[in-house]
């Protein structure tokens, strides 16, 4: 990012910070992609919650970044086992933020296991969580009873501008990787696994690459949209599968099980938009498969007389190109920033959206300041 990027960057946050004020002092633990625009929305949070930690997601890092954002905030593993144990979750926090109050802001539902116990023998207080994805959304909506409010920015509309290009980055990385291995995505048979936003737009972006693309959502709803948008879709995932030498998961929760690997098309290739631990069930095949690293980051699985081609080892497929969506992405970001701003007005438990007020606003101040 240019200096020039980056100030006008600063200045937008600024901005929204200066809209959405913090009116109680508070700390945050921030679990995040570390892409390059994210060092100013760091910067931007410790203006409304001090930035206690740095959750880096695991196969989402820039190590230039990295460096940046270790020169000014502690920045520690993440894994979902350590959140996963509310023992180890409540350890955690008494070892960084003791006595606090407590914001966390989450990307795919890590803290969401734990959450009851941490809200209720953690020495300081947890004021809340801001959930980014439908998978995190998902996860926290399954709790029984949500002890704390948690601001979920997942199904925001100002959100769908950055999953229709999400869509678009997948298949361009997609692409981009089976040229690199000699082939082409034009004229294939895929098939999408999940109809959300996401998926929605992936299916789209194939179709416009000549590529015959066939739905699979468990979801009734999804499959007749996906009918009504023209694509064709199956009541079965293996049915899907069996047809399809491209797969593309975007589900957020397990597209692929240990029994729909042995459904692939034989040389069939698969993309992911998440983590492989959230997409693909793929330690499942450990005895079964051999692993065979490819060039381009592909991971081959054969048996005797079956294989398939996994991009990016199972992890999103558009992070290999740096998963641009442009300066819409700061949309989202901005909503989350007013979200932890409401989070201090200390709101009851349960699960929440930023207001329609606040998206016009947020919308207002990025028009203004990057559609100029």
């Amino acid at each position: 990012m240019t200096t020039t990027d980056r100030a006008r960057l600063d200045g937008y946050f600024r901005r929204v910070v200066e809209h959405f004020p913090s009116r109680v002092p508070a700390a945050s633990l921030v679990i995040t992609h570390l892409l390059p625009e994210r060092p100013a929305f760091l910067d931007a949070l410790t203006h409304l919650a001090r930035v206690a930690a740095v959750l880096p997601k695991p196969k989402s890092q820039v190590p230039e970044v990295v460096d940046e954002v270790r020169r000014r905030y502690r920045v520690d593993q993440l894994t979902r086992d350590q959140f996963a144990d509310a023992g180890q979750a409540l350890d955690y926090l008494e070892g960084t933020v003791p006595g606090e109050d407590l914001v966390l802001l989450d990307i795919g539902g890590y803290f969401a296991p734990s959450l009851d116990v941490l809200t209720g023998k953690f020495s300081g207080r947890i004021l809340g969580v801001v959930e980014d994805t439908e998978n995190g959304h998902r996860r926290y909506q399954s709790l029984a009873t949500l002890p704390c409010p948690v601001y979920s920015v997942a199904r925001s509309p100002l959100k769908e501008c950055e999953d229709h290009l999400v869509g678009h980055s997948v298949v361009f990385s997609t692409e981009a990787l089976l040229r690199a291995h000699g082939s082409v995505l034009t004229n294939r048979d895929a098939c999408v696994i999940g109809y959300g936003k996401i998926g929605r737009s992936i299916a789209r972006a194939l179709h416009h690459r000549d590529v015959r693309v066939t739905v699979y959502d468990n979801d009734p709803v999804k499959r007749v949209q996906a009918h009504a948008h023209g694509f064709r879709v199956t009541t079965h995932r293996s049915d899907a599968l069996r047809g399809a030498d491209l797969v593309m998961c975007a589900t957020g929760n397990l597209a692929l099980r240990r029994p729909d690997f042995g459904a692939l098309h034989d040389g069939a290739y698969v993309a992911s938009v998440t983590s492989s631990d959230d997409e693909l069930e793929l330690a499942s095949l450990e005895g079964a498969y051999r692993r065979t690293p490819l060039p381009h980051g592909t991971t081959r699985f054969a048996t005797v007389d079956h294989h398939f081609d996994v991009l990016n080892d199972g992890n999103a497929v558009n992070f290999l190109h740096g998963a641009e969506v442009g300066s819409y992405i700061h949309l989202v970001q901005a909503e989350i920033l007013a979200a932890v701003s409401l989070i201090a007005a200390e709101p009851p438990p349960g699960l929440h959206e930023v207001s329609a007020e606040a998206r016009h606003t947020i919308a207002s101040i990025w028009l203004d300041h990057f559609s100029r």
